[in-house]
Parts: C-alpha cells; sequence; structure tokens
C-alpha cells in the first residue's frame, strides 16, 4: 500500500516570543492567525514542557506554524550551517508583487536582499524576529525550463554524489541577464 500524501499539515519552527511572531506574520506578510494550542505536557511524549503553539495561514490551505517554549534554554540555531541555508519561501503572484512586498518589507525597517535571479523565479530574502531567513518568490520559468530541470535532475544528483561539485546540467540558469 502505498502512502498518498495530500499536502503538507503543518511546518513548525521555533520562536521567541508567540505574540510577537503572530503579529510581525500578520504586519509584514498579510498571514491570518488560524489558531492556537497551549499545553502544559507534550502530548506526544508525556513531557512536561509547557507551551504555545501558534498556527498561521500561509496560503492555499498552507500552515506555518511556531512555538514558543519558555522553560527551555534560548533558541539558537545551528552554527555549523550558514544562514544562508535554512529558510522558509513562500510563493507571490508575480515579479511586480515581489517588488510591492519587497517596499512592503522595506518600510518595517527589515534588511533585504535582492531581487536575485534564480532563473527560473526571482527571489528576495530578509529575517524575521526569531532570525528565521524568509524568502518571496515570484515564478518566471517557462514550462520547457521546468521540464528540461526535471528531466536532469536525476542526472545532476547522481553526478552530486559522485563528486560534491556542481554539475553542469542546469548551469544556464544563473547564466542568463
Amino acid at each position: 500500500m502505498s502512502i498518498n500524501l495530500k499536502r503538507i499539515h503543518h511546518v513548525a519552527y521555533r520562536c521567541k516570543d508567540a505574540k510577537q511572531t503572530v503579529e510581525f506574520y500578520q504586519r509584514v506578510l498579510d498571514m491570518d492567525f488560524v489558531l492556537a494550542i497551549a499545553e502544559d505536557e507534550v502530548p506526544s511524549t508525556g513531557a512536561l514542557d509547557p507551551y504555545m503553539h501558534v498556527f498561521m495561514d500561509a496560503g492555499m490551505g498552507n500552515v506555518l506554524a511556531f512555538f514558543e517554549l519558555p522553560t527551555q534554554p534560548a533558541m539558537g540555531r545551528d552554527n555549523n550551517t550558514p544562514n544562508w541555508v535554512q529558510h522558509i519561501a513562500f510563493e507571490v503572484n508575480s515579479v511586480d508583487a515581489l517588488m510591492a512586498a519587497k517596499e512592503k518589507v522595506e518600510a518595517e525597517g527589515l534588511d533585504v536582499v535582492g531581487p536575485t535571479n534564480h532563473g527560473i523565479f526571482k527571489s528576495i530574502y530578509f529575517f524575521d524576529p526569531n532570525g528565521h531567513r524568509l524568502e518571496l518568490a515570484a515564478n518566471t520559468g517557462t514550462p520547457e525550463q521546468m521540464a528540461e530541470l526535471h528531466r536532469v535532475a536525476p542526472d545532476m544528483l547522481e553526478e552530486w554524489s559522485r563528486t560534491k561539485k556542481a554539475p553542469r546540467h542546469a548551469a544556464w540558469l544563473h547564466e542568463q541577464d
């Protein structure tokens, strides 16, 4: 029997302050605050570990959630991973929408990187109050480009696995204007 996944139910991250986090995502990304769950014991483990679990509507049935854990040590990050690697990426409708979002985010006083051209989408990057890197992306790729990337993906992965050097199968992505 195969598993038939429907979608991502939610993705959960830690936050420093649940209220501040909800207000940030409401104000900056216009996300609705869907629900909150708070317990003193963790349902899956039974451990005494009070938490506030908040859920934000990321559009089209996607949910982004956060845990505030007041009795745990202060949250940190994986110092062995560059801060550009781990991020949450959201799709916007167009490059015009991306540029309008950039203006809104900058008006919040946040530093924004980009737009960066990834060949098949353009992105901007900034950080939330918890230090999570956020990306807003507007797709620009053609169906033909996407089909070619899908076609070469297995060969690229196999070559990478052997050499740990960037395969050139899709180098055209960053060689465009």
